[in-house]
């Protein structure tokens, strides 16, 4: 078995340098990868050891394909989900905008801007009758008011903001499923 991994870590070197040549720069991700990637979906927090014991690789094999996960942005960040309830925020809601014109400055000017509002959990640049659609969180009605006055109202050419209020959360996933 020690061999087997040995080789197949060996395989998995040569064939990222060959992916990962001067022509081609995708990252083939195969089932040890996946392996990996599940295990840090359930636990983000599991040690090196640990990792390398679920997945079949010895330590530092299993930190080299981490390394590259990382590298590569396929891993983007290791973070806790904290509880918005328990921080008191108590409602989300879910904000259309329309902006005064399409041009890339009037864009740019607005993703600058909403980067910076704290109570912006995402947003999207979309397709259709809005321009972008913003997930918001608000302790009450009156900090949402508070947050469209304060923050919303003032991004730069913003011609219409449309808000809708979750009732609960159905679902509320923040992985993607691995094959």
């Amino acid at each position: 078995m020690p061999q087997r991994v040995a080789l197949a870590t060996k395989s998995y070197i040569i064939a990222y340098k060959l992916i990962f040549s001067k022509e081609c720069l995708v990252l083939e991700l195969d089932e040890i990868d996946h392996a990996i990637l599940k295990a840090l979906q359930r636990n983000g927090r599991i040690t090196n050891a640990e990792l390398a014991e679920t997945v079949g690789l010895s330590p530092s094999a299993c930190s080299r394909r981490l390394d590259i996960l990382e590298k590569n942005s396929v891993i983007e960040s290791y973070t806790a989900k904290i509880s918005a309830d328990a921080l008191g925020y108590k409602m989300v809601a879910i904000v259309h905008i329309s902006l005064s014109g399409q041009f890339a400055r009037t864009l740019a000017e607005f993703e600058d801007a909403v980067i910076s509002c704290p109570n912006v959990l995402a947003c999207y640049m979309v397709s259709g009758q809005y321009d972008y659609i913003l997930r918001v969180a608000a302790k009450d009605l009156k900090d949402y008011e508070r947050i469209h006055r304060d923050w919303l109202s003032a991004l730069p050419h913003v011609a219409q903001i449309n808000s809708s209020f979750a009732l609960r959360p159905v679902i509320e996933r923040v992985n993607v499923g691995i094959d």
